[in-house]
């Protein structure tokens, strides 16, 4: 009887373990790349290794695949579209086809949506392109993307940001998410707009804005004084809650901290923002919701604002087909939520989903209020109350976008940092893989109280990039003593300001793919990514539709 129990132990424990082992299996996959980010970049990041013959999945925090492209930004920040090539090129294909059916206009009509743009058409028939598009038409065609090529995609996995990154060396060799899997690969893309792969695996970043003198900058820094665009208070309007009394303290989202000193380095970041989807359409507007914690005297600012005789608050209602809108920000108080993301970049997940909500509650209840409260002129609360949230967009999320626009969190302190010096052309960049064209484009930093009493945005800058520039391949790679089989197409190693004109949705699909191509060439020849050979590097890219010179066409 002894002998019998023990052989029912032994059998018992044999099961239990080789169970254990079949569970743990089951939560570890594994990859020659993996791609952490479902946002543009990570799509294109995996369609191209996909395409290069190796095994891909996309690991994301994100449910929706697309990030900005798909979150609301239909109105596309392009700068030059002749150096838009290859998988973002084709991106911009696939939506021209989707609008090039009847069915695509609902609640449009094609001629009466023409083809408004930026510089070039809206609808460039000769090349096949369209750049203006719905946030669903776009989620639709990044999964078509993923799902023609059969990657994986696992959706709602949050990175362990404390313990989660596995390091032999210098090399990641797996990752694992809050919810106990584990994904193995060869090569690693951090495709995020916060960089939390990068930071975890060790990588030097920098978050905030850098003083001019470190790279030599004129635009980066603390620009106090510094009024560009049109998102400044061109008159003077007092900050105080009585007013001319610095007693009764500030009216609220005004800092009364020091500003700094032109050309001061800081921690602050660009403010965020939601870019709305809107109707008008009579059948397809949700009236703009009262959010719970509406506070109307969030917006005394802006109410006195108004006094002052401003009314440009629909400046920013860029039209996309079917009677919607992508919303952007406009003018000295509008949907950019200035000094409230500080500590978005570094936070924990919990302190973000605070930041977001907060955000949320300060946009949703700016729309409520310029709609409804009797303080706003009577011509601005009639029309702002003849637009909605699109009722046929994020339908799973209240109409609500799903992804806020960072527009800037960590930025990775690489093998090379892009600088305005790259972007304006005072710098022969190396070793190109894309490139990009769009201006120094900063949104305000903070606002404050100006010296003589009354109140001031700053950070907010526009200088334009005299042609399209080089992103040079060390942009992508962290220092080789630091990770060498990672790749950053989105924080990648650039200043603040030079940020400002990479930051863009087309140069983040351009970087995706080449950040694949390194990646799948560095585990062709199970090599440092850092090692990848350039010339090859440069063929592949060139062969695979990726712009990397540009030279304008001659006069004629």
């Amino acid at each position: 009887m002894t002998l019998i129990r023990i052989l029912w132990t032994v059998l018992c424990v044999g099961y239990l373990v080789t169970a254990g082992s079949v569970s743990r299996a089951a939560q570890e996959k594994s990859y020659d790349i993996v791609v952490y980010g479902g946002t543009s970049a990570g799509v294109m990041a995996a369609i191209q290794a996909e395409r290069m013959g190796k095994s891909v999945g996309i690991v994301c925090p994100d449910r929706h695949l697309g990030g900005l492209s798909s979150g609301g930004l239909g109105w596309t920040d392009t700068g030059n579209k002749a150096v838009i090539g290859g998988l973002a090129r084709e991106f911009y294909h696939r939506v021209w086809k989707h609008y090039d059916r009847d069915a695509a206009w609902r609640w449009h009509k094609r001629s009466e949506f023409g083809n408004r743009g930026q510089g070039t058409p809206a609808i460039d028939g000769a090349a096949r392109t369209m750049w203006i598009f719905e946030p669903h038409v776009a989620e639709q065609v990044f999964e078509e993307l993923v799902a023609e090529h059969q990657i994986p995609v696992w959706r709602d996995r949050w990175l362990d940001r404390e313990k989660g990154v596995t390091m032999e060396g210098a090399r990641i060799v797996s990752i694992r998410m809050l919810n106990g899997e584990v994904y193995r690969g060869r090569m690693f893309i951090d495709a995020t707009y916060e960089a939390d792969l990068m930071a975890a695996a060790g990588v030097t970043y920098h978050v905030g804005r850098e003083a001019n003198s470190v790279y030599g900058e004129e635009w980066n820094g603390v620009q106090v004084g510094v009024l560009h665009h049109q998102h400044h208070f061109k008159k003077q309007v007092d900050p105080y809650r009585i007013p001319g009394d610095p007693n009764s303290g500030l009216l609220p989202r005004i800092s009364g901290a020091d500003p700094g000193k032109k050309g001061d380095g800081d921690h602050r970041v660009q403010a965020y923002c939601y870019r709305m989807c809107l109707s008008n359409h009579p059948d397809n507007r949700v009236p703009f919701p009262k959010p719970a914690g509406y506070d109307a005297s969030q917006y005394a600012l802006l109410v006195r604002i108004f006094e002052t005789g401003w009314r440009d608050v629909f400046y920013k209602f860029d039209e996309i087909p079917n009677r919607k809108t992508d919303t952007n920000n406009h003018g000295p108080f509008s949907t950019d939520n200035i000094g409230m993301n500080y500590d978005y970049p570094e936070a924990s997940y919990e302190r973000r989903r605070e930041i977001l909500a907060e955000h949320e509650t300060y946009q949703k209840g700016l729309m409520y209020f310029l709609a409804n409260d009797p303080q706003v002129p009577e011509s601005i609360r009639e029309r702002m109350s003849q637009w909605g949230l699109a009722k046929d967009e994020f339908k799973d999320n209240g109409h609500w976008p799903h992804q806020i626009y960072v527009r800037e969190a960590r930025r990775m302190i690489g093998a090379y940092v892009m600088t305005e010096n790259d972007v304006l052309g005072k710098r022969d960049v190396p070793q190109s893989v894309g490139m990009g064209s769009y201006t120094l484009d900063s949104h305000n930093v903070q606002r404050y109280v100006k010296p003589d009493g009354t109140v001031q945005n700053e950070g907010d800058i526009g200088v334009k990039a005299p042609a399209p520039y080089r992103i040079a391949m060390g942009a992508l790679l962290p220092r080789t003593e630091e990770c060498e089989n990672l790749l950053v197409p989105v924080c990648v190693s650039s200043s603040h300001i030079a940020f400002g004109s990479i930051r863009m949705e087309p140069v983040f699909m351009i970087l995706g793919q080449s950040a694949a191509s390194i990646a799948a060439m560095a585990a062709d020849n199970d090599e440092k990514v850092q090692n990848v050979s350039y010339a090859q590097l440069q063929k592949q890219l060139v062969a695979d539709g990726q712009i990397l010179e540009w030279a304008p066409e001659p006069a004629q």
